[in-house]
């Protein structure tokens, strides 16, 4: 394995002075081991802006989305005419300079190198700086190299850093065009998708293609250049040089041309006082969630700024950034570590910019800060409640403006028209687009939904941010949701139904133990809400109900020295990681040694990298791990728990953002990564009331006066799809001639069946026509109406990759999924082939995992006046 130093015990200071900038880091003294990440946080925003090193060194591999996709960065240094790596695995001929440390801090990844008698300290900092949203939502990271001489001489160096424009594309064949554009003092070079189609996709394997990419760096001896990166790389390599012009000949498509925003810095001679440069990697995606059909801004838009201002502002901030990213890593270190220990300390430090990195800060129409989850590596819903919940400490413990960020959505949704049912919902769509509950039984019926988890979720969070603000406030304008929820729990919560809980992935299991426990602490979350509400009698009534429940549950959840994983299930057991509210709410529900019982048990289930989630399986959840852990009234005991979760996260050959859901007795993952839930690991700061105290009080963000729920456009179905009434298509599920799409092709021999296509279980489907292929073409003559139709839009259900023809015109290509029956945007060139009377549709859709579902009709689509 290639050295990679793992030593550190303390963090101290150390001020290097670089000519007219100060650049401050964290160097480590010599002990104990600390964590070898699975995956290296480099630029880490949100879901589509998120860069790791999957790597030991940074050279071993290329930088990548946390899909897994390659998305490279390249960094260079020449050394007295010799060039070196610094960052990605190629020019392959050029050799790397030795790696010597790497430090994973909360707004910081730092690695340093040595070699040729030259030291490198190259820095990733991304100002996540949670009391303040101006500053965390901006999307831009900054890279800094400190360059010193070691071995008394002095070295001519020169700086390379690249960006691939695959940063601007979902898959590599899409072309890309650029500019450059100065930015105060700024040159920044722009790179972006030349079709830019703005929130058209929606899925979970899918990256950004529509908004601008940009490369910015200052200064007399920068250089800039847009142009192939073999061509950047030949001119640094020989020259230390970059080409003297960009590229013109756009657009290029990246697979084909690999067009790369490149810089140099030019240092001249290094001696021992060390020599500071810094770029800027942003992406300004210009609009960032669909929220109810409402297209909303990114946070830091709300105001009006523009990419240039944001780049200018950002320059402009960089020195005291830098001193307040310090502050904030030593501080929030030394409290992880105090309380919980080391390598805790070193979970939640990569747990910190992952968490944060999986979901987006928007405005909404009142410029109100509204923050949209995505559930990674699962099934890409947006706003999944039962994300937001183990997701929830770190928000709660750093920035109780999010947290109400995150539930704002929801809440507004659940409030509306739109959701019928007496429990919380489970979604509010696929990421990015926000309109509506897809999972289970989408908005139609209670089926495969996860009504007591959710409204437990719900009523939970609540409670604690009021626990936070001293007042139920912020509940108020939702109570009568609220209150048919706690109703709701009080009727079906203690002896749960054969349901789902946020384990789905262990299936659905009646009488849940541990989902019991949920719907208690969200009544004890309840009656609390009450009483900081006034309702003193209410509170008394559900204080009752959840002693009774309490009482209960201890004398039919026994099973010896233990409780069971369901009530009617002896020899059973479970984490009971819900019970951790009971003390943090100040609910006290159960007797403590109900805890104390738990976590002696626990003590004999540890295998090698945790504890499982039950007996059921040797797996585990490593959020659930660390909030069970918390239940320990002893730090040694909870270190215990901790230490085989950092083990997993060292051992692990899985290399890829930290994952959730692992195996126990070896470190592999189960599925999930890249998941918000990691900063479920900050439950133990909760557990200490004045820590908590401290660091939430800091939150300067004021949120209030969110906008009302955006009101949807009325849909006027002009062409029905199968949903209601099926449609005849033909179809085939062997690759046809190629001019399949064609008006004139003739498709008899095609098979004939109604609409919907697709596999039974599909969200949303409906399914009359089995289609469980990899592709399907189909075909079908429709009536087109006369008349005026502005907006007119495909409304279709497509899982996956589909193409659509109208009249044998290119009208629409959609990857990922839909999940529902959805308004999706038609061509140019699609409209313009349609015509009165009679009309010819063709799609071909294809599949790689999970559910199948295609079908296509058209809808006019008439905006509606926003109520005030």
């Amino acid at each position: 394995m290639p050295f990679v130093n793992r030593t550190v015990s303390r963090f101290v200071l150390s001020t290097l002075t670089l000519g007219a900038t100060v650049s401050a880091v964290l160097s480590p003294v010599a002990a104990q081991t600390t964590l070898r990440p699975p995956s290296v946080p480099l630029v880490a925003h949100d879901p589509y802006f998120s860069i790791w090193s999957n790597a030991d060194n940074l050279t071993d591999g290329p930088t990548r989305h946390w899909t897994g996709q390659a998305q490279p960065l390249t960094s260079l240094i020449r050394i007295d005419g010799k060039a070196y790596r610094l960052m990605g695995d190629e020019p392959k001929d050029i050799p790397a300079l030795t790696q010597v440390r790497l430090q994973v801090l909360p707004t910081r990844t730092i690695y340093d190198f040595e070699g040729q008698g030259v030291h490198v300290t190259f820095t990733f900092m991304t100002p996540a700086l949670p009391d303040d949203l101006d500053i965390l939502s901006r999307p831009v990271t900054y890279l800094n190299w400190d360059v010193r001489a070691v071995d008394g001489k002095t070295h001519g160096v020169t700086l390379y850093d690249d960006a691939s424009a695959a940063l601007a594309v979902n898959k590599p064949d899409q072309s890309v065009v650029w500019s450059r554009q100065k930015a105060g003092g700024l040159t920044a070079l722009r790179i972006g998708s030349s079709q830019q189609p703005v929130l058209r996709k929606k899925g979970d394997d899918l990256r950004i293609d529509w908004g601008y990419l940009y490369l910015a760096s200052s200064g007399k001896d920068a250089r800039q250049a847009i142009s192939s990166r073999e061509a950047c790389w030949a001119a640094f390599n020989s020259a230390g040089t970059l080409p003297s012009k960009d590229a013109l000949e756009m657009p290029q498509t990246v697979s084909e041309k690999n067009p790369v925003a490149a810089v140099t810095f030019d240092l001249g001679n290094v001696a021992a006082v060390p020599v500071s440069r810094h770029l800027l990697l942003a992406y300004d995606d210009e609009y960032s969630i669909t929220y109810l059909r409402q297209n909303l801004r990114p946070y830091w838009r709300r105001k009006g700024m523009d990419a240039a201002g944001l780049l200018r502002k950002a320059e402009q901030d960089y020195p005291s950034l830098q001193r307040r990213c310090l502050a904030f890593d030593t501080e929030l270190m030394a409290d992880l570590t105090r309380v919980g220990g080391e390598k805790y300390a070193h979970l939640c430090a990569l747990a910190y910019r992952q968490g944060l990195a999986a979901q987006k800060v928007v405005a909404d129409a009142n410029g109100q800060p509204l923050s949209f989850s995505k559930e990674n590596f699962s099934n890409g819903c947006i706003a999944t409640v039962d994300v937001i919940y183990p997701a929830s400490p770190l928000l709660l413990f750093l920035s109780p403006t999010l947290a109400k960020a995150s539930l704002v959505p929801v809440l507004k949704y659940v409030a509306s028209e739109r959701w019928k049912f007496p429990f919380a919902p489970h979604d509010l769509g696929t990421y990015p687009v926000a309109d509506g509950q897809v999972y289970g039984g989408g908005e139609r019926t209670e089926d495969n939904q996860m009504p007591v988890e959710e409204t437990g979720n719900m009523l939970i969070l609540l409670a604690a941010i009021a626990q936070h603000d001293g007042n139920a406030d912020f509940a108020l304008p939702y109570w009568p949701q609220i209150r048919r929820w706690a109703q709701y729990l009080q009727e079906k919560g203690f002896d749960p139904e054969n349901q789902l809980c946020t384990d789905d992935f262990a299936g659905h299991l009646a009488h849940n133990v541990n989902l019991s426990v949920k719907a208690i602490e969200a009544l004890g979350a309840y009656a609390r809400l009450c009483e900081l509400r006034g309702n003193m009698n209410e509170a008394a009534t559900y204080r009752r109900v959840v002693q009774g429940m309490a009482t209960r549950w201890m004398k039919e959840a026994a099973e010896g020295d233990h409780t069971r994983l369901a009530f009617d299930r002896p020899g059973t057991w479970s984490q009971k990681y819900n019970l951790v509210w009971d003390r943090i709410l100040g609910i006290n529900a159960f007797p403590p040694e109900a805890a104390q019982k738990e976590t002696a048990f626990y003590r004999t289930q540890i295998n090698r990298y945790g504890m499982p989630l039950d007996n059921r399986q040797t797996y585990t959840k490593l959020d659930w791990t660390v909030w069970s852990a918390t239940l320990a009234t002893s730090q040694g005991d909870f270190e215990a728990q901790v230490a085989p979760i950092y083990d997993f996260l060292n051992d692990t050959p899985d290399r890829a953002p930290m994952a959730d859901w692992y195996q126990t007795k070896t470190p592999r993952k189960e599925g999930f990564q890249a998941r918000s839930v990691v900063g479920g690991v900050f439950i133990k700061m909760l557990s200490e009331p004045a820590v908590w105290k401290k660091w939430a009080d800091r939150d300067k963000n004021v949120a209030a006066n969110w906008a009302p729920i955006p009101v949807p456009p009325m849909v006027k179905v002009v062409v029905p799809t199968s949903q209601n009434m099926p449609a005849t298509w033909r179809y085939t599920t062997e690759k046809p001639a190629q001019n399949w799409f064609a008006a004139g092709f003739d498709a008899s021999s095609w098979k004939e069946g109604p609409g919907g296509f697709g596999t039974d279980g599909t969200p949303g489907g409906v399914v009359r026509t089995t289609w469980d292929t990899s592709d399907i073409w189909l075909r079908r003559e429709f009536d087109f109406p006369s008349g005026r139709f502005p907006n007119l839009q495909f409304l279709g259900h497509h899982d996956e990759e589909t193409e659509v023809y109208i009249n044998g015109v290119l009208a629409g290509s959609f990857g990922g999924f839909t999940g529902s029956y959805d308004l999706l945007p038609i061509s140019d060139a699609g409209r313009a082939a349609l015509r009165p009377g009679k009309n010819t549709i063709a799609l071909h859709c294809h599949q790689t995992a999970g559910g199948q579902y295609i079908d296509f009709g058209f809808a006019d689509v008439q905006e509606q006046k926003q109520k005030r």
